[in-house]
Formats: C-alpha cells, sequence, structure tokens
C-alpha cells in the first residue's frame, strides 16, 4: 500500500490513496509500505521515478544505494526496527527525492516513520517539500540510534555490576546465572553492531545528500542542520565502535570469571581427595586383617583407628590453610 501526504495549513495530511491513476499536484510525501507490482508502476508513472525492487534494495554497493538517475536522487539505508524485543532486525529503506518531492519504500515498520508521520500531523513549517521531510525522517533515525545506543549502554552497566559486583548468594555462582549474561551480552552485542550498521549507511546518506546541496536552493538552516547530522553521526559511531569494545571486555570478564569457578570447584575436588587420602590409607592398613597386627585384638583398636583417621583427615586440611591455598 502507499500513503499520499499533502500540506494542509500548518500540518501535513495523510491521503488515502485509492484511485493509482491520480495523484495530488501538492503531494510532498509519498510512503510505499509492502508495494505491490501495481503500486510501484503507478507511483512510477505518477512521479516520474523508477521505484527500486526490493531485490535492488538489498544490495550492499554504494553505486546501487547511492546515485542520481534522471535528475532524481535515490538513496538506500538500512534501519532498525524492533530494536526493543528480544529480536532486533534490520531493513533496507530507499529515499527517493524528486521535483521536490519524497517517495520512500520500505518493507518494514521503522518507528522513526510513525513518529515523523505523527509530528508532521500535529505542525509543520510553512511551503514544505520533499527535502524537508527527508532532513525529519533522518533526523529521527539518529535520534532512535542515539536512544537504543544509549540504553545498550546502561544495560551494560547493569551486566557489568552483576559480573563484577555480585550480590548475596549470586557470589557463589550459578550455571543459570552465567547462561543468563552471557544470552544478555550476546544480544547487546548483536543490537550494537546492527545499530553502527545503520550509523554507517545514514552517514552516507547524509554525507551524500550535503554534497547534492550544491544544486538544491536549500535554506541556511538545512545545510545547518545537515552538517549537524553528520557531525551527530560521526559521534555516535564512534560510541558504537566504544560500546562494541566494552562489549568484548564484558564477555571476556564473563569467561574469565567462569573459568575461576570452573577452577575452584576442581581445586575443591582436588583438596577433598587429598585429604580423605590419609584417611584411606589408614583404613586399607587395618582392613587388611593380617593375623599378626597386634591392634585387631586391642580393646581400644577400633577408636585408636578412627582417631588416627581423623587426625590424618584434619592435619592436611589445616595445612593448606596455613598454606593459604583454600
Amino acid at each position: 500500500m502507499f500513503s499520499v501526504f499533502v500540506p494542509a495549513e500548518s500540518s501535513l495530511k495523510k491521503v488515502a490513496a485509492a484511485d493509482l491513476t491520480t495523484l495530488p499536484e501538492n503531494a510532498v510525501w509519498i510512503d510505499l509500505v509492502k508495494p505491490t507490482g501495481m503500486e510501484d508502476k503507478a507511483v512510477e508513472r505518477l512521479a516520474g521515478i523508477a521505484v527500486p525492487t526490493r531485490e535492488d534494495m538489498q544490495e550492499i554497493e554504494i553505486s546501487s544505494r547511492l546515485y542520481i538517475e534522471n535528475g532524481a536522487r535515490y538513496m538506500t539505508a538500512t534501519l532498525m526496527c524492533a530494536a526493543d524485543t528480544q529480536n532486533p532486525r534490520t531493513t533496507a529503506v530507499t529515499f527517493i527525492l524528486a521535483s521536490h518531492r519524497l517517495v520512500t519504500v520500505r518493507y518494514d515498520e521503522p518507528r522513526p516513520f510513525v513518529l515523523v508521520e505523527n509530528k508532521l500531523a500535529r505542525s509543520c513549517p510553512g511551503g514544505i517539500t520533499g527535502e524537508m521531510v527527508l532532513m525529519e525522517l533522518l533526523d529521527a533515525v539518529i535520534d532512535r540510534n542515539a536512544d537504543i545506543l544509549e540504553r545498550a549502554g546502561s544495560d551494560m552497566d547493569s551486566i557489568s555490576h552483576d559480573i563484577f559486583e555480585p550480590e548475596g548468594a549470586a557470589r557463589t555462582g550459578h550455571a543459570k546465572r552465567y547462561s543468563d549474561i552471557l544470552i544478555a551480552i550476546g544480544r547487546k552485542g548483536d543490537l550494537t553492531s546492527k545499530v553502527r550498521e545503520s550509523l554507517v549507511s545514514i552517514g552516507r546518506v547524509v554525507t551524500f545528500v550535503a554534497a547534492a546541496t550544491d544544486g538544491v536552493k536549500w535554506s541556511k538552516d538545512m545545510r545547518e542542520q545537515l552538517k549537524t547530522m553528520q557531525r551527530d553521526v560521526t559521534s555516535l559511531t564512534d560510541h558504537a565502535s566504544y560500546l562494541s569494545n566494552k562489549i568484548t571486555f564484558v564477555l571476556d570478564a564473563m569467561l574469565g570469571v567462569v573459568n575461576l569457578e570452573q577452577n575452584n570447584i576442581i581445586k575443591l575436588f582436588s583438596v577433598m581427595a587429598v585429604v580423605l587420602m590419609p584417611p584411606t590409607l589408614i583404613a586399607s592398613v587395618y582392613g587388611m586383617n593380617f593375623k599378626m597386627m597386634p591392634e585387631l585384638e586391642w580393646a581400644h583398636g577400633y577408636p585408636m583407628a578412627l582417631a588416627m583417621m581423623l587426625l590424618a583427615a584434619v592435619g592436611p586440611y589445616f595445612f593448606f590453610k596455613w598454606k593459604k591455598w583454600l
């Protein structure tokens, strides 16, 4: 389906595009969502552009994502979807600028589109154009990525606290707790990598738009906004790289903690084996049942053997404590 947005007083009004043969002359934004072949052809005929296919949008070459064709600027970016869920994903979105009209092609529901649509429905600048809508969308995408990174950083701080400063019974370690932490680290790492991929693609789009401003009569404020977005994308990309390094560090620390816990368990079994070795030796000696063993006929032989085994077990334990091996 596709939606058409036209200026109406001080807002951008959404018009249901039931008729595929006409298009309002003052339409500044056409939003294609999972378009059918008929809708693609209708928009191509009405807007005078070539709508890329889904396969074309998934190309990774720069030349296939950023190009100019018949005076129209084609820009494909990777945006985040479902970032608030356990299964975040990315989707390719194409922005097409032609004759001061913006056409967006997408096959998912990135949150910035809903935010911008609601914002412009409340109020929008007078004489709004497709370029201005594009700026709003790019700004919303950058803000969305910043929010995702901020939340991911906060979650990583909580995970670090759980690893290095556990409270109560968590200090002793627990297999399920370690498993949950590792899963959380893996999810944050995957989310951060997707955000960084989105930022890189958005940065390329912003650079492409900024390089094309010479042939477009954009206001000084819009040019400054482009520069601000370029700086924001650069800083967020650096922050995403820092967060990726932090996640790697936390993952290594978690694996180190698991390794220490396993070593402690193995050490406990080793110490117990050594502690029980002397009593076992004594019990083995008195279990031989030789006829000439004098203790066999002694009335206090059995208590003496028990006392010897107890002393043989306690002695190594206190020796290990003195050596600080325990």
